[in-house]
Formats: C-alpha cells, structure tokens, sequence
C-alpha cells in the first residue's frame, strides 16, 4: 500500500513568527495601520498550544489603529515579512526587519492597490494576487 504524501510534507517547514494576540504592521494603503491576531485559518494544533501563524498563513485580525470606517473591524491578512528566522529548501535562511501583513478579503485578493516593503519569496508563490502587486520579492 502506498502512502501519500500530503503538500505540507513537500514544502519546507517554516518557524512560526507571529502567535494570537500579536499586534502586526500593515504594509499596504487599505487604511489600516496596526492590527492584532485573532486566529490563525486552517491551523490545526496540539491541545492547548498557542496558535501561531508564519509567512504565507491567512489570519483572522482586529483592526487596532487606522481609518476610522476599519477601526475594531475583523479582517483577514496574509504574513508577508516575519522577523523570526527561518530556512529555504535551498539551505539559506531568511528573516525581515519587521513583521507585516496585507490586508485582504477571504480569497486572497488584496484590498490595497500598493504593497510597501519586500514580500517574502514563500508568500508569493502562495497568494499570486498578492505577488502581482509586490514591487519587491525576496
């Protein structure tokens, strides 16, 4: 009997940055400036252990500082930039200045029309939407 191999196991495993609770930057111009992690989608976790999201994980924020329309709004990001360090299939490791999101709807579509700063190499080969509108990819 073969055993499959699900796509996370093909994928490097990636540290994660960023637990419930932390208060993240925005890095594109939806209006938002500051927001906070409520939850991470489609983390599947040990009993009791904190979530936490990494680069290319879609979360579930509240909207702590910006525009007053998006203020204590729930919203959904995509990690961009994370400050913890974590390694590259190709033995290489990475890590950013800041920890960043973009704001988006629940398909992945970015509600900003400009993304400031670099967008990591992983989150664009997962959200296409988000690397066309990426200046920077490293």
């Amino acid at each position: 009997m073969k055993k499959r191999r699900s796509l996370r196991l093909v994928t490097r495993r990636i540290t994660r940055a960023l637990p419930t609770g932390a208060i993240v930057r925005v890095a594109d111009n939806s209006g938002a400036r500051m927001i906070q992690v409520i939850s991470v989608k489609g983390h599947n976790t040990r009993l009791r252990r904190q979530p936490a999201a990494r680069v290319g994980d879609m979360i579930v924020c509240s909207v702590k500082k910006g525009t007053p329309k998006l203020r204590r709004q729930i919203v959904h990001a995509v990690v961009i930039r994370q400050k913890k360090p974590y390694k590259r299939s190709d033995g290489s490791w990475v890590y950013f200045e800041d920890n960043a999101v973009v704001v988006t709807n629940e398909q992945g579509e970015p509600r900003g029309s400009e993304i400031r700063g670099a967008v990591s190499k992983e989150a664009a080969d997962a959200w296409p939407r988000i690397a066309s509108t990426a200046r920077v990819i490293s």
